[in-house]
């Protein structure tokens, strides 16, 4: 439990801040990062390689936040709480968050990891399962379409 909660704690805010832009609900971020928390714990004796902890627990998160994204969508009154937020209303701030939930899932991922989580290319790929290259042109691809949509 002690070497489990000293990578935890390493991660922890990487984890939250990417719940929080992926899921836009404080409330839902807290829970996909405590579901994830939970499956991770117990899984925690299968992992092999202790130095892939941050890789292999946001996967984690990534899957629980689409398993969250797709419960909702199947329940019709849950969709008007995306549109909750807790953040400064800001022409500039809402026009970015916009155009960045206006990209690809994928997209959303890769940028929201990178920006908000601070990981490397490599690092997601490996979160991924993609190539890093692949993910690089993807994620200046992103850029490009969100700079686009800003401009005009």
């Amino acid at each position: 439990m002690d070497e489990f909660m000293q990578y935890y704690e390493k991660v922890y805010p990487q984890m939250y801040r990417t719940a929080l832009y992926y899921m836009r609900n404080c409330q839902e971020a807290e829970d996909a990062v405590q579901d994830a928390v939970l499956i991770a714990y117990e899984k925690f004796c299968q992992l092999r390689d202790k130095e892939k902890f941050a890789p292999w627990i946001m996967q984690i998160l990534v899957n629980r936040c689409k398993r969250r994204m797709r419960e909702w969508f199947r329940r019709e009154s849950d969709i008007e709480d995306l549109s909750v937020s807790h953040e400064p209303d800001f022409a500039m701030a809402s026009a970015v968050k916009q155009v960045f939930w206006e990209l690809k899932e994928e997209e959303r991922l890769i940028v929201g990891l990178s920006v908000f989580g601070g990981y490397t290319s490599e690092e997601i790929a490996g979160i991924l399962d993609k190539n890093h290259s692949t993910v690089r042109s993807r994620y200046r691809r992103a850029l490009q379409k969100m700079r686009k949509k800003l401009e005009v």
